[in-house]
């Protein structure tokens, strides 16, 4: 008797290992294909700087990894996989030496806002009550949500603008610039409909389940889907670019952990004119220029509650931040950017040799812009910790070059895979009412360009394996 042909997966991210994984439980013998030498595209950890210090390359905060549906329930740290949370998720440092944190508690958070602590309240605690809820619709198939009337609480917030929302519901600068800053993670204008999604979603993730990392670097988290997938069967081959789909034959299907770009030039020959054409009109987003530091101690923040927080967000106000993104997504590199910093040393000691520390941030550039923003960075982080330029040990700048290189999937340094604005939200990649299914036979898109969307959650690939299984007549992945 012939052996079935096995099912392929191109792109071994937390997305296309989700894919492989949900293929394995079902019983399918799966060979997931990588370009680069090791697992991981975004989950990937290396000696940037210094030997001994490790910085995380792109990906390293992962709040929607522990509310994912899937990922969740894992036996990850069977594999090795240890959460580590920080004393806070978040602090959003202010001018006058005090600083706004994002805590698990929200009634802790709302001591942190002056006269806005009851509206924040108001804001997220309907919301937290369903949060399991919520995170399961928000991440679940495309379509109706399962529970509606739940879902459009969500809803009514998401839809408005990160500016609108932040103006309507705060009268003080406190909470407004904690929002905005949350919101900004989506790299998008913040006077666009729908930017407070992103905003009103991450906070609630930072009550709910926080915004943790894995212990000893986001590569760990990587490490121990691979090794669920081997436990289940399955393979992962690096080092092995596939340039078209037509040499993965026979395979019973594939599963692409890629962009459109990438996906019109591994399977141009095989798409049709009309569905290829809609590939192309994909529109990425702005770029990153991210910097990772080795630092002799810790960041000498102002506000001692930054000490605290293992993301800081420096911009200010809710008017700077909203500048800085409309000139990012508008074509020009921000005089003062917005900058998200993580200082996993804190509560990490393993990243560093002893008593040193590391730390990376990244700001929103126009997409693949050139120019340098090292000291631009830096003078936001000195802002807020006078000193900060006197403890670096050594940086490694990436440029959305740099970032593109390192994972063809970052296109100009555009790690969201798309621009997020209402309709690329909506419609990931071409509007369809089954985004994850293209037009030929078995072959399936399963990166962050489809539904749900960007983030560290293994969604996009879990519920397209979980199409393609449909597809055949198959039954689930087992569980």
């Amino acid at each position: 008797m012939t052996r079935e042909a096995p099912d392929a997966v191109v792109g071994a991210g937390p997305n296309g290992l989700a894919a492989a994984i949900t293929l394995a439980r079902a019983g399918r013998r799966v060979v997931v294909w990588e370009a680069a030498p090791v697992a991981g595209g975004g989950l990937r950890s290396a000696e940037l700087t210094l030997p001994g210090f490790i910085h995380d390359v792109c990906s390293a905060v992962h709040p929607l990894a522990v509310a994912s549906p899937f990922l969740r329930g894992l036996p990850l740290a069977v594999h090795g996989l240890t959460w580590i949370h920080p004393d806070a998720p978040l602090a959003h440092p202010l001018d006058d030496g005090t600083a706004a944190v994002l805590q698990r508690s929200v009634a802790e958070t709302a001591a942190t806002l002056g006269p806005d602590g009851r509206a924040w309240i108001r804001l997220f605690e309907p919301l937290l009550r369903r949060a399991e809820t919520l995170f399961g619709d928000v991440l679940g198939p495309f379509g109706v949500p399962r529970h509606p009337i739940v879902a459009a609480r969500l809803g009514l917030r998401a839809i408005r603008s990160a500016d609108g929302l932040a103006r309507g519901a705060f009268r003080g600068e406190r909470a407004r610039a904690l929002f905005a800053g949350i919101a900004a993670h989506s790299a998008a204008p913040l006077t666009g409909l729908a930017s407070a999604a992103i905003g009103v979603v991450l906070a609630l993730a930072g009550h709910a389940v926080g915004w943790p990392f894995p212990r000893g670097g986001a590569a760990r988290l990587a490490d121990a889907l691979c090794a669920h997938l081997a436990a289940l069967g399955g393979e992962v081959r690096c080092g092995a670019p596939v340039s078209d789909l037509r040499a993965l034959d026979p395979v019973s299907s594939v599963l692409l952990d890629l962009t459109p770009r990438q996906v019109v030039r591994v399977a141009a020959g095989s798409l049709p004119d009309g569905y290829r054409r809609a590939l192309t009109r994909w529109r990425y987003g702005p770029g990153v220029f991210k910097i990772d530091w080795a630092l002799r101690e810790p960041i000498p923040w102002r506000a001692v509650a930054c000490r605290r927080a293992g993301t800081v967000h420096l911009g200010g106000t809710l008017a700077e931040i909203a500048r800085a993104e409309a000139e990012a997504c508008g074509g020009t590199a921000p005089a003062r950017p917005f900058v998200l910093l993580a200082q996993p040393t804190l509560f990490d000691p393993t990243r560093a040799p002893a008593g040193r520390h590391v730390a990376w941030a990244y700001c929103h550039v126009p997409n693949g812009s050139a120019v340098d923003m090292t000291a631009r960075i830096e003078d936001q982080v000195e802002r807020f910790a006078p000193g900060f330029r006197e403890i670096v040990l050594a940086r490694s700048v990436r440029s959305p070059a740099v970032v593109e290189a390192s994972n063809a999937n970052l296109v100009g340094g555009d790690i969201s895979g798309g621009a997020v604005d209402l309709l690329q939200l909506l419609f990931r990649p071409v509007p369809s009412l089954s985004p994850h299914r293209t037009p030929v036979r078995g072959v399936y898109l399963c990166s962050s360009s489809t539904w749900p969307g960007p983030g560290v959650h293994g969604m996009c690939g879990h519920l397209a394996a979980r199409l393609s299984l449909s597809d055949r007549g198959l039954t689930g992945d087992g569980h």
